[in-house]
């Protein structure tokens, strides 16, 4: 189970680190969609080894990735 943890933390980091980087590169809503992938998985890993501090941070930002998501289809369509 520790390898698979590992391998969930460092393809979230991956991921994470992808999504700041389209940030800044201004390529939306890619960026939503990798970096939220990204604080899915940590807030896996932070469930799975029982680390409050590694769900309160990733799991506060799925949300915000949501309404993000929600407002760029909603601004797109009108």
């Amino acid at each position: 189970m520790d390898n698979k943890i590992k391998l969930i933390k460092w393809l979230s980091t991956g991921a994470v680190l992808s999504g700041i980087a389209l940030t800044n590169l201004n390529i939306f809503p890619l960026n939503i969609l990798i970096h939220g992938a990204g604080a899915a998985g940590w807030t896996l890993a932070g469930y799975l080894t029982r680390d409050r501090a590694l769900l309160t941070n990733f799991c506060l930002q799925l949300p915000i990735f949501g309404f993000g998501i929600i407002n760029y289809f909603v601004s797109s369509a009108g």
